[in-house]
């Protein structure tokens, strides 16, 4: 998991970040202010999880930008922690805050393991 918490320091600084953990899953939650459900994808390729998101600004007409610092876009890519799975991962978006459930691949079960005279 430290490459994960370590990939989410590499965030930009606007992005603010928790990763929590349970017995089954993890849970990172993103504040992406101005992003919503219909302007964010969310992929899985290479045991990373891909982000990109595009945050809508209304300029009224009768301004022009002197400092522009909330971006447009974000582009991250984090790696998925080994024993997470991103089969039947879920998201959800409310409000800015983006949640992404990743769930943890079982444990094999414990079982005996027959031995056989040859």
């Amino acid at each position: 998991m430290s490459a994960l918490r370590d990939a989410l320091r590499e965030l930009p600084d606007a992005v603010f970040a928790d990763l929590l953990e349970s017995d089954d899953a993890y849970l990172l939650v993103l504040d992406l202010p101005g992003v919503t459900g219909d302007t964010v994808e969310l992929r899985i390729e290479k045991g990373r999880l891909v982000i990109e998101a595009r945050r809508e600004k209304d300029l009224p007409a009768e301004f022009r930008y002197v400092r522009e610092d909330r971006a447009l876009f974000l582009d991250a890519e984090v790696p998925l922690p080994p024993d997470a799975t991103g089969a039947s991962a879920e998201a959800t978006m409310e409000r800015g805050v983006l949640e992404i459930r990743l769930p943890k691949r079982e444990a094999a079960p414990e079982r005996t393991i027959p031995v056989e005279d040859v």
